[in-house]
């Protein structure tokens, strides 16, 4: 008869389970970051490269208002556009960054940056920070 305490005790524990302990924490521990997420130097040259390159016919916050930009026909995208950015995939944006327009049927004008082929990470940064431009 001693032992029907602890029959019930073990019921409840195999119904409900073990209290909230440390092998409970692992579970909710936060996730891992992204291992395709661009790296802090990755972003740094992006940040750079978009300043020194793209700024001067995208202007500095990305509206296609460079100092170039009023030579330029067609003029440069305004990457701050929302309904832009919604209809663009990544892949494009990449595809432009790394190859110019001429990659995905658009102008000539915007040139390609043959020179990051060998640097997705930093491709990928740039496109973080295209997308970031959007309003």
């Amino acid at each position: 008869m001693h032992f029907r305490p602890l029959l019930v005790c073990l019921t409840l524990f195999a119904l409900t389970g073990c209290p909230a302990g440390p092998a409970d924490a692992k579970k909710t521990a936060a996730a891992p970051a992204d291992p395709n997420a661009p790296s802090a130097a990755d972003t740094a040259e992006a940040t750079k490269i978009f300043q020194e390159r793209c700024t001067v016919c995208h202007g500095a916050t990305g509206a296609g208002d460079g100092a170039a930009s009023a030579g330029l026909d067609p003029k440069p995208r305004n990457l701050t556009e929302a309904a832009w950015q919604g209809s663009v995939t990544d892949d494009y944006i990449e595809a432009i960054i790394k190859s110019g327009g001429t990659a995905v049927g658009k102008s000539a004008a915007m040139p390609g940056n043959p020179d990051l082929a060998g640097k997705p990470g930093v491709v990928a940064a740039l496109r973080v920070y295209v997308r970031g431009l959007a309003r």
